[in-house]
């Protein structure tokens, strides 16, 4: 049985020639591989790491099990889709609200592994009648709707949790991580909200030793004097040692907060296949259920054991298309240096010290750019917003996603924010399509133009 473990030496396995390609079943020298293995795991830092923070579960345990998800989604796919899988930002707004509503680490993980499983079986969906199943259950105007709502919606987090900490350290840090983010090219800008992390880690410890300690709410939302980088927990960790283990416990209120996400999941796999695809110069159409299937799995399993869910990485498929080696090989070794670090205590009580001002910086662009996204996959798929069949639904949804609207339909049953924004985007749209006109359905613009261009003329 091939498990895609076998790679030819490309070349003479040092440089690759100008213009060529290391495809994913060749490699380099071992060498060379396991420093781009070590590059690929630098290129996920800042999301992995950030991720678990902000859904409270344990950055150790989160990167330890993308190690074992990357392994077990390169085996499911026999070595033909060069990915990293680690800790889904997607997660980070539905933890937030379960997490305010009283829940504990194991009611999130036990709602992000019902993600999982249901996405593990839209993959063999996919896998047995094909990726059609899926533009017509969520065409890109839903997608793109519930994308959108998903980032947005994580707003009043950023704003009322972590920009009051410190706020003079998170609008520097804002500017740093936007500077890099535009300023910076190839590799580097690919890190830049891991640079930015530095730099407020960096900032955080100067601002101390200068200025004391800072009055203003704490992580537990008191207001108090407190230091902003708190390393007493770095000293008392071990360098050597298991992370934190539990297991998920399930609650309804909390997994259909949760289910929304699956389609922001299925966009990013399809979208990461897609991509890997034109980059490698074959065809992987025929892997998109494979490949969803087994990010489903990998979730199912880090979420089991505690972990965080996890998603394909669009930066490690940058790092890719700038060096032009897509060998699987580095990923296999990326895997092996996420199980080292997963392993050091130490190493996660330095990224779990993060300061809550340098999170606030972070955050107001990551969750914007989570946001954005949505915006891209409408520009991307063309949707005309000024037909009303893609703007009622898609407006309507979005209100009630970001302005966590609520509807209580019993003493302990009540849909909220991403989950009834989700719902209302879905069901919306498909039932308004079965009531519109044939001319709604069509590609013309059924809105007055000045809806949403300008007057050449300036009237």
């Amino acid at each position: 049985m091939d498990l895609g473990v076998r790679w030819t030496l490309h070349g003479d396995g040092r440089t690759p020639a100008p213009g060529a390609v290391v495809r994913p079943d060749e490699r380099l020298s071992w060498p060379r591989t396991f420093g781009l293995g070590a590059q690929h795991v630098v290129a996920m830092f800042g999301a992995s790491f950030v991720a678990p923070v902000l859904m409270g579960l344990d950055p150790n345990l989160a990167i330890m099990m993308s190690g074992v998800a990357t392994v077990l989604f390169l085996v499911s796919t026999r070595g033909r889709v060069p990915s990293y899988l680690g800790c889904s930002l997607s997660f980070v707004g539905v933890a937030a609200v379960i997490r305010a509503h009283g829940g504990s680490s194991a009611t999130v993980t036990g709602a992000c592994l019902v993600v999982g499983a249901v996405l593990f079986a839209i993959g063999l969906a996919v896998q047995r009648f094909g990726a059609g199943i899926i533009h017509a259950a969520m065409p890109p105007v839903v997608t793109g709707a519930v994308v959108m709502l998903i980032g947005f919606n994580l707003a009043p987090v950023t704003a009322s949790t972590y920009w009051p900490q410190d706020q003079w350290t998170a609008l520097l840090v804002m500017l740093f991580t936007g500077l890099a983010v535009v300023g910076l090219r190839g590799f580097f800008s690919r890190i830049a909200i891991f640079l930015g992390l530095v730099f407020g880690y960096a900032l955080s410890w100067v601002l101390d030793r200068v200025l004391g300690k800072i009055h203003s709410t704490n992580g537990s939302g008191v207001v108090t004097d407190h230091w902003r980088l708190d390393l007493s927990g770095v000293a008392q960790a071990d360098w050597l040692g298991l992370p934190s283990f539990h297991g998920p416990s399930f609650e309804w209120s909390a997994i259909l907060v949760a289910l929304p996400v699956v389609i922001a999941l299925v966009a990013e796999n399809a979208g990461h296949v897609k991509a890997v695809g034109e980059m490698t110069g074959g065809n992987l159409d025929d892997q998109l259920g494979t490949a969803i299937a087994a990010d489903g799995a990998a979730s199912m399993l880090s979420t089991a054991v505690g972990g965080p869910p996890n998603t394909t990485y669009s930066e490690n498929i940058g790092v890719m298309a700038a060096t032009r080696v897509y060998s699987t090989a580095a990923y296999w070794a990326a895997a092996f240096f996420a199980l080292l670090f997963g392993l050091c205590p130490k190493f996660g009580a330095i990224v779990a010290a993060i300061p809550g001002g340098v999170l606030g910086g972070i955050t107001v662009i990551l969750y914007g750019m989570i946001g954005l996204l949505g915006a891209q996959i409408w520009t991307n798929a063309g949707v005309d917003l000024r037909n009303p069949l893609n703007l009622v639904p898609a407006a309507a949804g979005l209100i009630i996603g970001i302005g966590n609207v609520s509807m209580k339909f019993t003493d302990d049953f009540t849909l909220s924010g991403i989950a009834l924004g989700t719902l209302v985007v879905i069901t919306g749209y498909h039932a308004l399509r079965l009531v519109a006109p044939a001319h709604f359905k069509g590609e013309e613009p059924l809105l007055d133009e000045g809806t949403s261009s300008y007057d050449s003329r300036g009237q």
